[in-house]
């Protein structure tokens, strides 16, 4: 397996409040409250997949997503 060098979570507001995380290519999904808890468990849920350093991502990008509707 080659290491990455980036890792790419796609961030969406949730529903019932908060934000749900994705990963892009790894099956890494985590969500919280608040933006700090949520890179905080994106850090934990990262360094969980990719147990072996060896393996980890250098960078981790957020990409925040909202989705929002004007009525005309």
């Amino acid at each position: 397996m080659e290491k990455p060098q980036e890792l790419l979570f796609v961030i969406e507001e949730s529903p019932g409040g908060g934000y749900i995380a994705s990963a892009l290519g790894p099956s890494i999904v985590t969500e919280a409250d608040d933006w700090e808890s949520l890179k905080k468990r994106i850090s934990d849920a990262v360094l969980c997949h990719f147990e072996d350093p060896a393996f980890r991502p250098r960078i981790i990008r957020l990409h925040a997503v909202k989705d929002e509707f004007l009525a005309l």
